[in-house]
């Protein structure tokens, strides 16, 4: 996170003598030595965190923690930065980056180790080759870059966190500390300074307004978008002169007021919060106040409360208990076998502090320090690199030693099997039935747990840019398939549902002469609904320009068949016509999804449609839950009843379907048997994820998918 104000500066030049008869340099502001009231606003911040992370609905915006400790930070290593400058005219880069490898590395490689080590241990084995990455990119602090991408990805939105996540914040601090010391001597003047930081502030939190409505994660996880926040610190440091002389009343009065800003955006916000953006303003100038108004408050401001010794205490661990928490939670309840609730969380997060105050006082203060350490600014960079080196060659280890699973005898090849059988649909009942209450995973799995969620099971429409990201509106071509050149064509539309029965449609299209035109789009479904977006937080108009497009191509191409899947849930909610949110209570929601879909019919008059309804759904993420349980996959069976969303929505709008003279197939028997839903069938693993088919799965039944899609008469 950041220094304390006095922390030692290491390899600092000494200033020479002013040349006689020459005007002494006017004083920048001097040191203002240690804050206790800073001490306690990382107390506040990181607790915020905490809370926010354990669960606790009151402070479910407690992630502006993250923006606090950034504007601290910004304040003061800023004021570390000026004080050097004042003093020699330069800036010793490598004492300053020596400085920061030896206050941020020892710990954080300590937090990483222990966190890759627990997860081979504890977490499923079909994370561990992502988390041995995200050390990778945490080691060289752009573990930010990789979330941030990951984001903007459909099939990995519902995705659990990884233990390693929180360190983003640490990237995008060291990001912007590699160029912020150079911007500095750069622009050495205090007004042409504080004229340069200005620029960066409006111009980053431009971007930043303008990235959280069009691509939230690169504006949750950038650098660019958070760079302002450690500006308006770095404002604050350089305008120390002006800020003591405000009135001691109303520097007391700012530091109250910045203090229940940042509190009143932690109990307010919540995940839907559009952020950052415009809403980060509200704790981010908080803070600035409380920092601002803390150099001339006196004994009046809120230092009075946050100064105190319990919040000091908790202020002093903030670094360690910031980077311990996150991998207590995440890893801890699996390793003592608990289920996460409020309760256990804020139990591991207590457990966290105490791993803070032990590495507090056995890695952290006594390497920073070390005298040995501060005598040669070269000292602190050679430890920082071999930390760095150390940590990046275990992850790449880690990455090459994914744990192993059990297995047991092979299972039938539900590809051989289907292919092979007189009456596919039959046979596939009967393996369905063979793989219910299953014990280990068989030893011919296919595709196995690591591979499930590789690019390669996805289907090739999402190659070709015919299946959508959230932001895309436009195919990247024609994207036909099946027979190219067939006299009669058939289109599949929908979302990620219908995108991932493409294997299977392309096939049945092939083996009966047809053009395939495929066009999805992720979490888009066809009914003429407007859905509130959880990844872009805001109203999915993206879905709606490229639903209208792909009605208007259908209606205009006349096509022989349309086949259309989508899901049945609600994504953020319905969005009514007034802007706001539908309510869900009672189903109200139900008819207007009905009547949604029906206007999507209406538009394609006259063509010959057929409703594939929405997949049953594993509980959870069907690769996750076959790793933990790979002695008793049977556990992993869930009830149908269950698995099948929106029940009651799903068959109004089947019967609404009927009504209007669509087919409809129910795919639920091509899944299920017996009252559960196995995730592996055969040697065939189902899900992908916790709702996306397998590729193989996929392509072992295209035989029962085309008997469905044209009966034999």
């Amino acid at each position: 996170m950041s220094y304390s104000v006095h922390t030692p500066i290491v390899g600092q030049r000494r200033p020479s003598p002013a040349p006689e008869g020459t005007a002494p340099r006017p004083a920048g502001p001097p040191h203002l030595g240690f804050r206790p009231d800073i001490e306690g606003l990382r107390a506040v911040a990181v607790v915020l965190v905490v809370l926010s992370h354990a669960g606790i609905t009151r402070f479910a915006g407690g992630y502006v923690g993250v923006d606090v400790f950034f504007v601290i930070s910004g304040f003061l290593i800023t004021t570390l930065l000026v004080k050097e400058l004042d003093r020699t005219d330069t800036i010793s880069l490598r004492g300053f980056y020596a400085r920061r490898a030896v206050r941020l590395l020892p710990v954080s490689t300590v937090v990483l180790v222990a966190t890759v080590v627990a997860a081979w241990f504890w977490l499923p084995a079909t994370r561990f080759t992502s988390i041995s990455l995200d050390a990778l990119f945490s080691t060289f602090y752009g573990i930010n870059w990789r979330l941030a991408a990951e984001g903007t990805d459909y099939l990995n939105a519902t995705a659990a966190p990884s233990p390693l996540q929180h360190l983003w914040s640490l990237a995008v601090e060291e990001q912007f500390y590699l160029v912020w010391p150079l911007l500095l001597l750069a622009f050495w003047a205090r007004r042409r300074v504080l004229v340069a930081l200005s620029v960066l502030v409006v111009v980053s939190l431009a971007i930043s307004v303008q990235q959280t409505t069009s691509a939230a994660p690169w504006a949750y996880f950038g650098s660019h978008t958070r760079a302002w926040e450690l500006g308006i610190g770095a404002l604050v440091a350089v305008a120390g002169g002006f800020l003591r002389r405000t009135p001691r009343s109303l520097a007391a009065l700012l530091t109250w007021a910045g203090l229940t800003a940042v509190l009143v955006a932690a109990v307010t916000f919540d995940e839907s919060t559009p952020f950052p953006g415009y809403a980060a303003l509200l704790p981010v100038l908080g803070t600035a106040a409380v920092i601002a108004g803390g150099t001339h408050a006196g004994g009046w401001g809120a230092g009075r409360v946050i100064g105190t010794a319990p919040f000091r205490f908790v202020g002093k661990l903030s670094y360690g208990w910031y980077l311990w928490h996150w991998p207590v939670l995440m890893i801890g309840p699996l390793a003592l076998g608990r289920d996460p609730s409020v309760k256990t969380n804020l139990a591991f997060a207590v457990a966290a502090l105490g791993l803070a105050w032990v590495t507090y006082h056995t890695v952290e203060n006594p390497v920073r320090t070390r005298p040995w350490l501060r005598r040669r600014a070269r000292r602190g960079v050679a430890l920082g690199l071999i930390l760095s080196a150390s940590a990046a060659v275990l992850a790449l280890i880690a990455g090459l030693l994914t744990p192993a699973l059990p297995t047991g005898p092979d299972g039938p090849d539900l590809h051989a099997e289907i292919a092979a059988a007189a009456d596919p649909r039959s046979r596939l009942t009967e393996v369905i039935a063979g793989s219910l209450g299953a014990g280990k995973l068989p030893a011919n799995l296919t595709p196995r747990l690591a591979d499930a969620g590789a690019v390669k099971q996805s289907p090739r429409i999402y190659q070709d840019q015919c299946h959508l990201n959230y932001t895309q509106t436009r195919p990247a071509g024609a994207c036909v398939y099946g027979d190219p050149d067939g006299a009669r064509t058939m289109y599949l539309i929908g979302d990620s549902h219908a995108a991932h029965w493409f294997p299977a449609v392309d096939a049945a299209a092939r083996n009966h002469g047809w053009r395939l035109v495929a066009l999805t789009k992720a979490a888009c479904q066809l009914p003429q609904v407007l859905v509130h977006n959880e990844v872009l937080k805001r109203p999915y108009t993206e879905c709606v320009t490229w639903r209208n497009q792909v009605l208007q191509r259908v209606a205009r191409d006349r096509p022989d068949l349309v086949v259309m899947a989508s899901n049945d849930t609600d994504n953020g909610g319905l969005i009514g016509a007034d802007g706001r949110t539908v309510a869900r209570a009672g189903n109200q929601d139900d008819p207007l999804w009905v009547r949604a879909w029906q206007q999507t019919w209406r538009r394609l008059d006259g063509i010959p449609m057929l409703l594939l309804q929405d997949t049953p759904l594993p509980d959870g993420n069907a690769p996750e839950c076959a790793a933990v349980n790979a002695r008793r996959l049977g556990a992993c069976d869930r009830r149908t009843t269950r698995a099948i969303s929106e029940r009651g929505r799903r068959g109004l709008i089947a019967d609404a379907a009927q009504a209007s003279g669509l087919r409809v197939i129910d795919p639920t028997p091509w899944l299920c048997g017996r009252g559960k839903c196995p995730i592996v069938i055969g040697n065939t693993l189902v899900y992908k994820d916790n709702s996306h088919l397998t590729v193989a799965y996929a392509e072992a039944v295209a035989p029962v998918v085309d008997r469905a899609i044209f009966p034999r008469r």
